[in-house]
């Protein structure tokens, strides 16, 4: 079923009766079909998460990670439905078994050509406002990563070669992607 094309506010109703299989995300009501993610942005992913998880789990820490596909129901609405690539949650009462109500702490994002629009301006935007904390872009191509501290009103850039500190986590974790040179 192609997606459709004429400027009509969809809800999650209309997400949730997508085919199985096929991805799209809802943001203030227009629909955005996603493109099945490549190797490499699966390898960055699994790195990404294992490095989280670790880290809450030798911690003992009250957030979890979540991996794509995974429902945020980002502003409590109808009107916006997102399933970013990673997810870390520190609110417990925001999840349930259909997914995330309401704004994660920390979102990472992993651009590819196709979505470099939604995930630089679209996504930073809506974030933003929905009161994500940290936002993430990951940039393979460029061998960049965006970070943007909603919190504090920063925007941080770094190279593949760096050490990245998470800030949710006051630096105490540090993702290192030099692997991915």
């Amino acid at each position: 079923m192609p997606l459709p094309k004429e400027q009509h506010k969809y809800t999650v109703d209309d997400i949730l009766a997508l085919p199985d299989g096929q991805r799209a995300e809802l943001i203030d009501g227009q629909i955005y079909d996603m493109g099945t993610p490549t190797k490499t942005h699966q390898d960055i992913l699994g790195y990404l998460f294992f490095s989280v998880q670790s880290h809450i789990m030798n911690n003992k820490g009250s957030c979890q990670a979540m991996l794509a596909p995974f429902s945020i129901f980002l502003n409590n609405d109808d009107r916006n439905y997102v399933e970013p690539d990673l997810s870390v949650i520190c609110n417990p009462s925001i999840l349930d078994e259909k997914g995330c109500h309401g704004a994660p702490d920390w979102i990472i994002e992993i651009v590819s050509p196709s979505s470099e629009r939604m995930d630089y301006v679209v996504k930073t935007f809506k974030y933003r406002t929905a009161g994500v904390r940290e936002y993430w872009v990951i940039d393979k191509t460029l061998q960049k990563v965006t970070v943007f501290d909603f919190e504090n009103d920063n925007m941080f850039e770094y190279d593949f070669t760096q050490k990245i500190p998470v800030l949710i986590y006051d630096g105490e974790l540090e993702i290192d992607l030099s692997r991915f040179i």
